[in-house]
């Protein structure tokens, strides 16, 4: 850990933080921080900004309920710039939005960005929008049992492969079964933040459980 004194604030007294959601690794918004908000935020476990159109600190959440608690604080190697890991209550923006960056500029033709929220995403539409011809919204058409089914299908799959010590195969496999895992995460209202607190919860425990061995 460094210390507070080692960063470098501008000819403000201010400091950018971007801030990340940390189940989803998505970019949320860049605000800034001066000293003072810094140390509000790490007593407090929650973001605190310095507003430069207002000159004043400002609780991330205070009025409209959207806290944001913080997992990690990260400086830059010229510790002139932070990254807020953070655990969202709401939408990022105050225009109600989830994130503050919704207005594409430049997408490449060749490359698409993934990540699992927006896969996630595009599952629960294929489930509200029923779109033709779509394996996905077949298998929530059917039903519970037949995503089930296939669930357990690829289970199988991929018990076979790693058997066989198949790498590339494996992968494949494991690849299907998320994405039909996904499909039941949707079917039963399951978020990727419930399954990120679940697995944050076994974190806890095991460190604990580490500690408790070291004394």
């Amino acid at each position: 850990m460094i210390d507070i004194q080692e960063l470098r604030f501008d000819e403000k007294g201010l400091i950018p933080a971007i801030v990340v959601d940390a189940v989803s690794k998505r970019v949320l918004t860049l605000a800034y921080m001066n000293r003072e908000s810094l140390k509000i935020s790490m007593e407090k476990g929650l973001t605190c900004f310095f507003s430069r159109s207002r000159q004043e600190l400002w609780l991330k959440g205070e009025t409209s309920g959207n806290y944001q608690h913080i997992v990690s604080i990260t400086a830059d190697c010229d510790r002139d710039a932070l990254v807020v890991m953070v655990e969202k209550d709401g939408p990022a923006c105050h225009l109600g939005t989830d994130s503050c960056f919704e207005y594409p500029v430049y997408q490449s033709d060749e490359r698409q960005e993934f990540s699992y929220q927006g896969l996630l995403e595009l599952l629960q539409g294929r489930k509200t929008e029923k779109k033709e011809g779509s394996y996905t919204t077949y298998l929530f058409e059917k039903g519970l049992d037949k995503i089930l089914k296939k669930v357990g299908e690829e289970s199988t799959e991929v018990i076979i492969a790693a058997k066989a010590e198949d790498k590339r195969e494996t992968v494949y496999e494991i690849a299907d079964l998320a994405y039909h895992v996904m499909v039941l995460m949707v079917q039963m209202g399951i978020s990727l933040e419930d399954i990120h607190k679940e697995l944050a919860s076994r974190h806890v425990i095991d460190h604990k459980v580490k500690q408790e061995k070291m004394t």
